[in-house]
């Protein structure tokens, strides 16, 4: 895969759950792999705990894609890859959340989540 000129945001939709909450994780900011990794098992709760097989091959396909960069920096002593949100990425971080608010809100309508629930 190679970067998609001039793309819009919601042809890459929709997106994967690991590719969307790897850009959740970096819309903070630049972090290395492993840091991605913990944040999106600490976002989830848990419930999501990428191997690092998959998270890598998700974080090169997002940056061949154009949605991340990347830059190799010295932290503690030891070279680490840095990852950041490109603009577009972050373009398509919002456009996939606008899409399941969307998608929440007919759930809603239809009355499908239980007393209580989100």
């Amino acid at each position: 895969m190679t970067k998609r000129l001039s793309a819009s945001a919601e042809s890459f939709l929709p997106l994967t759950p690991v590719a969307f909450e790897i850009l959740l994780a970096l819309a903070e900011g630049g972090r290395h792999g492993y840091d991605v990794m913990i944040e999106i098992e600490r976002r989830s709760g848990g419930r999501i705990s990428p191997n690092p097989g998959t998270l890598y091959r998700a974080l090169d396909r997002l940056l061949q894609e154009g949605l991340l960069t990347s830059v190799v920096r010295a932290v503690e002593g030891e070279n680490r890859r840095l990852f950041s949100l490109s603009p577009l990425g972050r373009d398509v971080a919002a456009a996939e959340a606008a899409r399941l608010s969307d998608q929440v809100l007919a759930a809603r309508s239809l009355r499908l989540f239980k007393r209580g629930g989100a």
